[in-house]
């Protein structure tokens, strides 16, 4: 199929575009290029615009078969301290991108959400029947567009998969992309900047937490893993499948103390770091049950916490010579 990638120059979306080519698919990667990085769409056709950009938009269109869909803001403490850039990225241009696609063939569409639909979890692990009460505007606008979807396929005749992933992790098995946002925020990446001696000492947001240890519990999927359930969700469509939401996770949940210390053990440097207050809008645990992806798609995540830290050590090592 051919595919248009929104976002594509993105983390998890550059990471989709490798695994959709090397399971035989046509991909075209449209993005502003506002966060993503050129060089992550390098060897790949490219189409430099705003999703907000109808016109353009539309001409990207022509000729493809399905949207993937990761182009949003998506940082949960910026969220709660500028909600204003999240309704309006994340909802008001991504409507206007839906009247886009509207307006085309094109009725098949892979939305890249997430586990902050669900808000604090009152049972572990969370389940696609979870309640969906989000307590940051991040998780609040991916609710609202997969309710936008929701209501599109009842009306328009659109075929959906909403993947809610938890925390993506890792980088390419080669070494030629992985993570890398400007500001970092993602903990991985800022903890192998500690270590490195390239960024100041980490700070774990919450040390006396009601967790087992006291700091906080997120489930790490590997990126790869996810680019690979993206192509699976997208050949479900193709062969008739229903519009649906689901988790994407490993199923276990790993503390900030263990992720610390895993990296030390499996690499010998030490992380520097100290605690402070947890962020607001931050549950103290999530991770995922993973089971309805498994019986849908055929999917599973692959790859341990050890070939996460590992993939991305590798990567972050990399990055750091060329600076």
């Amino acid at each position: 199929m051919r595919v248009l990638v929104t976002g594509g120059s993105g983390y998890v979306g550059s990471h989709a575009v490798r695994e959709l080519v090397r399971g035989g698919h046509d991909v075209v990667i449209y993005d502003n290029l506002s966060t993503g990085h050129r060089f992550l769409s390098d060897g790949y056709p490219l189409i430099e615009g705003d999703i907000a950009d109808g016109d353009r938009l539309r001409e990207a269109l022509q000729g493809m078969d399905a949207v993937m869909h990761f182009a949003a803001s998506a940082y949960v403490g910026e969220s709660v301290a500028n909600p204003r850039k999240y309704f309006h990225n994340n909802v008001e241009s991504a409507l206007k991108m839906m009247d886009a696609v509207l307006e085309t063939p094109v009725r098949r569409m892979i939305f890249s959400s997430t586990c902050a639909t669900y808000g604090t979890p009152r049972q572990l692990p969370i389940t696609e029947d979870s309640p969906k009460d989000p307590i940051n505007p991040y998780g609040a606008t991916k609710l609202f567009f997969e309710r936008v979807l929701a209501a599109y396929s009842a009306s328009a005749g659109l075929q959906f998969v909403a993947l809610r992933y938890f925390n993506a992790a890792g980088a390419i098995a080669d070494g030629s992309i992985g993570e890398l946002h400007t500001p970092e925020t993602h903990i991985i990446p800022l903890m192998m900047k500690a270590a490195l001696g390239s960024a100041p000492p980490l700070s774990v947001f919450g040390g006396d937490l009601e967790t087992p240890d006291g700091s906080c519990i997120r489930d790490y999927i590997h990126v790869s893993d996810l680019g690979a359930a993206h192509v699976k969700a997208l050949e479900y469509l193709a062969n008739g499948g229903p519009s649906i939401s689901m988790n994407l996770g490993t199923g276990r949940g790993v503390s900030i103390r263990e992720l610390i210390s895993t990296f030390e053990r499996l690499t010998g440097r030490t992380v520097p770091h100290s605690y402070a207050p947890p962020r607001a809008g931050d549950p103290p645990v999530l991770y995922a049950d993973a089971s309805l992806a498994e019986r849908v798609l055929g999917w599973k995540a692959t790859r341990d916490l050890e070939t996460i830290l590992a993939s991305a050590w590798k990567w972050q090592q990399k990055i750091e010579s060329q600076m």
